[in-house]
């Protein structure tokens, strides 16, 4: 596996999640690529994608927007290519790594490591790299062990509401 020599580009656009609902410990809420033919990206992308459970959810005039159902995520235009990127896709299980890396390589990009555990990052890193038709490093990775469950959050009481300042007087008022 090739290790990208730039992971930063001028047309990068990060925001942190930090609502509830969103995914527990996801940094990463959506970003923009630029890509050289948005047609050749909407194909690939399409393809390469669809084994980790990822399609179009929405289109612009000059832009594609990739992801799960109802969140793109991955925001694709046309335009020249700032630098190569590393993107890194979570995937559902090693099953999804393994089609993404075969489903990418079909649809015309070049293989930059196969789908397997990668010990040197950590003992449960499964991944498969690609490098997409405009360069950039495309993986997709899961960090859990083989059947593994998923985390889900605990469930929260609901906090206790508070008394209106009136409510809290009257209650008062009666107590004397």
């Amino acid at each position: 596996m090739n290790a990208p020599t730039s992971c930063h580009a001028t047309e990068l656009t990060l925001a942190v999640r930090s609502l509830p609902w969103q995914t527990r410990g996801a940094m990463i809420d959506h970003l923009i690529l630029t890509v050289r033919d948005l047609e050749r990206a909407r194909g690939f992308l399409t393809e390469a994608l669809a084994p980790l459970g990822y399609a179009l959810q929405m289109e612009f005039p000059g832009i594609l927007g990739f992801g799960a159902p109802r969140k793109p995520a991955l925001w694709v235009k046309a335009g020249p290519i700032p630098s190569a990127m590393h993107l890194a896709f979570i995937a559902p299980d090693r099953t999804a790594v393994d089609r993404f890396h075969a489903a990418a390589v079909a649809a015309g990009a070049m293989d930059n490591g196969p789908p397997g555990l990668r010990p040197e990052y950590h003992a449960n890193y499964y991944g498969a790299f690609v490098i997409d038709p405009d360069g950039n490093n495309l993986e997709a990775v899961i960090h859990r062990r083989p059947a593994a469950p998923l985390r889900r959050a605990k469930a929260r009481k609901p906090a206790a509401r508070k008394a209106a300042p009136a409510r809290k007087k009257a209650a008062r008022a009666r107590k004397r």
